[in-house]
């Protein structure tokens, strides 16, 4: 995201989506150090949470035409595997 978004102009558009990208991964993280699966899964819901997010603000990018139509299907893909991944790391917890 940092890379696609890197010259944007629309710096709010800019700022949201990428503190959602981030979000998912950090997120993971914390709920990870909090050591208690409980707590854990609270965190990957955050993320999944923070997935969506991304997916919305990519269907918003497409829309305003700041991505075409191919980059916009290949991150899709992308957020909704790692969402898919997350959901299953909930169900083994």
């Amino acid at each position: 995201m940092y890379k696609l978004f890197d010259n944007h102009k629309d710096f709010g558009f800019k700022n949201q989506i990428l503190r959602a990208s981030v979000s998912i991964m950090n997120n993971v993280a914390e709920g990870f150090e909090r050591r208690t699966n409980k707590e854990f899964k609270q965190y990957l819901y955050i993320a999944k949470g923070s997935a969506g997010e991304v997916r919305s603000m990519i269907y918003l990018a497409k829309d305003l035409r700041y991505i075409d139509e191919v980059k916009t299907k290949s991150i899709l893909e992308t957020v909704e595997i790692i969402s898919r991944m997350l959901t299953n790391f909930i169900k083994r917890l």
